[in-house]
């Protein structure tokens, strides 16, 4: 069982790695400030075997966690979205991107806090369109990474009045899809960021808007109207609003004294304004106090995201900041930042971040003031607050849990009760998940199990191929009968057939798996029984379907919007059932494991969009065409007389505008049937460095971790034939 490292063990960490990891469970992980969150976040980006992307309300906030905004991923208009609504068209988005969704098993948000209940359930809308419309989300699993008692979702008095007769709350916990799921709350409690229990404390209890007067007593200690701080010493002043902060930071560079130097960010490719991490025209003076705002990529830990520094010597092509408790000032030198999107390795087929645009600039802004909200996730060593006019809740406890002791902090103004404002709704929802979290991490052991045969449900449900197929036999029926009779009684009895061949076997078998004992569902004997049914059901759908699907697609009209409507639900409908097609004979050779599954549906998803893609580029048939007496051959013998003419996978790829992923999967088959053999496919060396790396690690790990260990001449292809010919 993976072990989740924490610079200590943390029970809740162990636990959200296990519901992430090992659960197809939703998880809202929240905690107070300095817990570990952003830490958890990369460690599943790292080590989670599942396909995962990360969104981000805001463009900072997406930069920092190496993701994408959540407008710009799902590509949504910033103005409220309306339950039930459509957005767009699911044409106006791009192959890739379609693509990507459709493989995807876990999305990631961070910064959830600040998104509002609308915007989630826009996100829902377009996960059902591109996945299952009959499951919340599509069926993806969300890790929702955020604290609400910290930074608050924006809404406008025009976007109240808009969303009031549809949401109770702005907030993301008021989402219609959020609330038809199951999801887990795990609250982060051990503290990093501070170490003295009575800060810790009196923090607790800012943070949960109930101060107690000798918290308020203590905290109103570091009260210092006058206080100056001396050059060096690295004060940093946290104001509510933007201007306040540019203006302190503008004044005290206008009071020293010398010359201004100004650098010029370098911005290449797409990189929006809203993303910048510094000024695009950064000006400095020598004696500034800047704070820098990127970690040092060096690997010597000579700065930090939030480190406090003056600037002690300056030119046009130099700058170094000493920081507090240093001997020796720090050159700095520009870094760059990436702005990124997602999108498939052709080759391994893993999603990855495609660079787009950089920001190129010194890693530093002025720093004797900055806005509560753009210290979300730094540390200070000292710090001046002002937060007594604090106008959202939870605005006074981000700005105090910026500092790291209370020695460190000095107040400009004195707290009052009045300026920790809690929010009502956000303290009984949090309440009530409190509850409900302990009984989730009480399930965790059986849910953990559950996961196993819900997979092995799923695999062997058909509802959703003969839903979509009932929905495109209706619209044939409305718009196309008269001059598509033949066609559309061919999937009259195709729907007909279904239900009795398919269907009805499948309810049985799935009750089986309902009631056959956990320890059972792993043995060999049970899992030889999966294998032979998913060659069963995979033949079965194969016949019923024959050549209806490639007839459907001859159907024309000039009714465009019937004919926009019968596209759409022809595409989801090929895509089920080719997608299931190939899931299912991957199973039926490769045998049932979380890990062969998850990654075989995944490539089962791209497969079928590939060949769609491909066969909507074919010259439409004639209209009303007579139904052909000998089906078209499969896809995998045309690719098998193409190999045996002499052709390379790579070169049949390119001929049949399929991937070579696509290609060595049809290849596979003829293996087994002896004719083809692994060894004109894989040199011998090459099999040998394979299975020698697969006795070490085993196939848990995936085909990156075996492909790291083999010799690099090794391609992902051979791994892919090795690994389908194993055990046989």
């Amino acid at each position: 069982m993976e072990k989740i490292q924490t610079r200590e063990e943390n029970q809740a960490l162990r636990e959200a790695w296990d519901f992430v990891e090992h659960t197809g469970r939703s998880i809202f992980l929240t905690g107070k400030a300095g817990t570990g969150k952003t830490t958890f976040l990369k460690t599943v980006i790292e080590r989670s075997k599942k396909r995962s992307i990360v969104v981000a309300p805001t463009g900072v906030a997406a930069i920092n966690a190496g993701g994408v905004t959540i407008h710009s991923f799902f590509q949504l208009p910033f103005s409220p979205f309306v339950p039930n609504a459509r957005i767009k068209s699911k044409f106006d988005f791009g192959k890739e991107k379609r693509r990507i969704i459709a493989s995807l098993d876990l999305l990631i948000i961070d910064e959830i806090s600040m998104v509002r209940s609308d915007l989630l359930d826009a996100i829902d809308s377009v996960l059902r369109r591109f996945r299952d419309r009959y499951k919340p989300f599509g069926g993806v699993q969300l890790l929702m990474i955020g604290d609400l008692q910290q930074l608050t979702p924006v809404v406008t008095a025009e976007d109240e009045a808009l969303l009031k007769p549809y949401y109770d709350t702005p907030y993301f916990f008021g989402s219609k899809a959020l609330q038809q799921i199951e999801y887990v709350t795990i609250q982060l409690e051990k503290v990093y960021r501070q170490e003295d229990n009575t800060f810790i404390d009196v923090l607790n209890h800012i943070r949960e808007a109930h101060p107690t007067a000798e918290d308020l007593t203590l905290l109103n200690n570091r009260y210092k109207p006058a206080f100056i701080p001396k050059p060096g010493e690295g004060y940093i002043r946290l104001t509510t609003h933007n201007h306040l902060a540019d203006s302190y930071n503008e004044h005290e560079l206008a009071k020293l004294p010398g010359r201004s130097y100004t650098f010029q960010a370098k911005i290449e490719g797409n990189f929006p304004e809203y993303s910048y991490p510094t000024s695009e025209q950064l000006t400095l003076k020598q004696g500034a106090q800047v704070m820098f705002v990127k970690n040092d990529p060096t690997g010597e830990h000579r700065y930090f995201n939030g480190r406090i520094g003056e600037i002690v010597e300056i030119t046009d092509k130099r700058v170094c900041v000493l920081c507090p408790d240093d001997s020796e000032a720090i050159e700095v030198e520009p870094l760059e930042w990436e702005n990124a999107q997602y999108q498939l390795n052709p080759e391994t087929r893993e999603i990855e971040t495609k660079v787009q645009g950089k920001f190129r600039q010194l890693p530093l802004r002025l720093a004797w003031a900055i806005t509560i909200h753009k210290s979300q996730g730094l540390t200070f060593d000292r710090a001046i607050i002002d937060a007594n006019l604090s106008f959202a809740p939870g605005q006074v406890y981000v700005a105090l849990s910026r500092c790291r002791t209370l020695d460190g902090m000095v107040l400009s103004a004195p707290i009052e009760a009045r300026a920790i404002i809690s929010d009502q709704r956000v303290d009984d929802y949090i309440g009530h998940q409190e509850e409900e979290a302990q009984k989730s991490i009480r399930q965790l052991p059986q849910l953990k199990e559950e996961y196993y045969r819900q997979l092995l449900l799923e695999l062997f449900d058909f509802h959703d191929i003969f839903y979509k197929e009932e929905h495109l036999l209706r619209l044939m029926t409305e718009f196309f009968y008269h001059s598509f009779t033949d066609i559309t009684e061919l999937h009259k009895r195709v729907l007909a057939g279904l239900s009795a061949e398919a269907m009805a076997v499948s309810d049985k078998w799935l009750q089986k798996i309902r009631q056959t004992p956990t320890e059972q569902l792993h043995q060999t004997e049970f899992l030889e029984r999966v294998k032979r049914s998913a060659a069963y059901f995979e033949e079965t759908i194969q016949k019923t379907f024959g050549n209806a699907l490639q007839l459907a697609a001859t159907i024309n009209s000039n009714n465009k919007q019937a004919m926009s409507r019968y596209n759409d639900s022809l595409l989801e409908t090929k895509q089920a059932v080719l997608s299931r097609r190939y899931l299912l004979a991957r199973i039926a050779e490769q045998g049932f494991s979380i890990g062969i599954y998850l990654h075989e549906k995944q490539y089962s998803m791209l497969d079928a969009i590939d060949e769609d893609q491909v066969k909507k580029k074919k010259p439409k048939a004639p209209k009303d065409p007579k139904p052909k007496k000998e089906p078209k051959p499969k896809t995998w013998d045309v690719t098998y007389q193409l190999y045996k003419q002499g052709q390379k996978p790579d070169e049949i790829a390119k001929e049949r505008e399929l991937t070579v992923g696509t290609i060595i999967s049809h290849l596979a088959r003829f293996i087994d049937t002896g004719e083809v053999t692994l060894s004109e496919l894989v040199p011998p060396a090459h099999q040998d460095a394979i299975l020698k790396v697969i006795r070490m690690i085993g196939t848990g790990e995936g085909k990156t971790a075996i492909k790291s260990l083999c010799p690099p001449e090794v391609t992902y292809q051979e791994i892919d034939l090795v690994l389908s010919t194993m055990g046989k």
